[in-house]
């Protein structure tokens, strides 16, 4: 959902390509935190390019019915904040209707993937974006922001959110999906949130809960609209 410090997650921080990271995060127990997110670098892309778009992936990360619930139509764009290697991004540009789709990822070798993954598979509709710690340097409004574990990666989640409400169309939703606590993979349980944790801070930043979705069997998965 496919910031940080690293790219992935924010991307978003996003530290963002959250898509994510899913598979690779138990093995990270060495990773540096700090009270309120997790700080990782995935600056090795061709490390986590097996992983995160390791075919396994998608028993449990349902990419199909993640895509489907967002209801995108045509001419719509979206943001895949926390892009990483673009497991979300090149699904989302294939998508009924071919949304534009804004790959945003912190970690600037990420990005160059995803620009090269894009010329490859010829996804004109895919534009690669660096986000910056604070905020995802969106260059248009968009109807629709997906991030996938990337979630636990962005400091600062109030200030951050508040900020992606100007980068959102009128009716523009936020889709949130991250590890469940007790998951399989994903990140140390410090950094798994409840539902309620989430929502929380969401309305903190100007949102409320649309819609929660149950199917995935390892994360949540939140969709908010603006109050």
């Amino acid at each position: 959902m496919e910031l940080r410090h690293s790219a992935a997650a924010i991307l978003l921080m996003v530290g963002l390509t959250v898509g994510i990271r899913g598979q690779d995060h138990g093995q990270q127990h060495g990773a540096a935190g700090h009270a309120d997110h997790m700080e990782h670098s995935f600056a090795d892309v061709e490390r986590y390019a097996k992983s995160f778009d390791n075919p396994a992936r998608d028993a449990w990360q349902m990419p199909d019915r993640v895509i489907g619930a967002l209801g995108l139509t045509a001419g719509q764009s979206v943001a895949d904040i926390g892009a990483g290697t673009g497991y979300f991004s090149v699904r989302l540009a294939r998508a009924a209707g071919a949304p534009k789709v804004f790959a945003v990822d912190i970690e600037p070798a990420m990005v160059a993937y995803l620009q090269r993954r894009a010329a490859q598979e010829g996804l004109k509709n895919v534009v690669p974006v660096r986000a910056s710690a604070d905020r995802a340097n969106l260059p248009e409004a968009v109807d629709a922001v997906l991030i996938v574990d990337t979630y636990h990666h962005i400091p600062n989640r109030v200030a951050y959110f508040t900020e992606l409400k100007k980068s959102l169309k009128p009716g523009g939703k936020v889709a949130i999906v991250d590890f469940k606590k007790g998951a399989p993979d994903g990140p140390p349980e410090e950094f798994r949130f409840t539902a309620d944790q989430i929502s929380g801070e969401l309305t903190k930043a100007g949102f409320q809960l649309q819609a929660q979705h149950d199917f995935l069997p390892r994360q949540l998965f939140l969709v908010y609209s603006v109050n």
